[in-house]
């Protein structure tokens, strides 16, 4: 692991790495905000489409609240990236795409391997470069990143304690922003969609949702049928919607001291 920056935040130290990843195949950069008291838990954020791991370091504005709460953030890039790696012209396929999916087709397939490298890999490196509790952590996201957070908490059980999302895309397979993404990427689109896997009996950790009622791409999200789905589960969720607010950066600072504080409680 090399560090490409570190900067005191909020009494805590705001670092930017690099490490080579097997997952990937490349190197791969990610954010960690370490606290001045950690207690030890340890919050995934997962970005969205276009993003890289700088967006919610500086835009989500939770290190704030993480300070207090004592988590450690760790800011996960959204692909693999380099000129060897496989690209596309449209913004929501390819690089800065990756949809935490592990691809199984070419040309994706020898470098898009996004669910091991943030379930596996990366942590595998953070786990051993500090001193962190393995057994409480907790992952949000936000857009494509709710996405991940969804599917990566139905998919891997008792991994994480809480999830959460901002406006998470919460059925890709119907969705512009992922029918024709996961398609291209796997074999199985259902199988990467958080109302599918509800449906299909998977359960969710404690969740919290925010989705603003003006959000601009509302269409693409699934909410809806999210909801409907899970209301036919016991699950401890709570989908909130937001009167007002949109798809932006602003909408995720609005709320990140609640899910912040609802990761903290669940953690403790």
């Amino acid at each position: 692991m090399k560090t490409i920056s570190e900067n005191r935040c909020f009494g805590g130290i705001q670092g930017v790495y690099t490490h080579a990843s097997e997952a990937t195949g490349t190197d791969m950069t990610f954010g960690l905000f370490r606290p001045e008291h950690p207690t030890g838990a340890v919050l995934w954020y997962l970005s969205g489409l276009t993003c890289t791991h700088e967006n919610a370091m500086t835009k989500a504005g939770l290190q704030g609240w993480a300070a207090e709460a004592g988590l450690t953030v760790v800011f996960p890039d959204t692909s693999p990236r380099g000129g060897g790696v496989p690209d596309d012209d449209a913004f929501d396929m390819g690089q800065g795409a990756g949809f935490y999916v592990d691809a199984t087709r070419e040309p994706w397939s020898k470098h898009f391997g996004m669910e091991r490298y943030v379930t596996a890999d990366l942590p595998e490196t953070v786990f051993a470069a500090w001193d962190l509790d393995e057994t409480r952590q907790g992952i949000t996201g936000h857009s494509m990143g709710g996405h991940g957070a969804l599917t990566l908490a139905l998919k891997h059980p008792g991994r994480f304690r809480a999830v959460s999302a901002f406006a998470p895309i919460c059925h890709p397979s119907a969705s512009e922003w992922g029918r024709d993404q996961l398609a291209a990427y796997i074999d199985q689109p259902e199988a990467h969609d958080a109302t599918h896997l509800l449906l299909d009996g998977a359960a969710l950790p404690p969740c919290l949702i925010d989705t603003g009622t003006d959000d601009q791409f509302w269409d693409k999200l699934g909410t809806d049928v999210f909801a409907r789905a899970l209301a036919r589960t016991r699950s401890e969720a709570a989908l909130r919607l937001q009167k007002g607010y949109d798809h932006s950066y602003f909408f995720v600072a609005s709320f990140a001291a609640a899910h912040v504080a609802f990761h903290a409680e669940h953690l403790a």
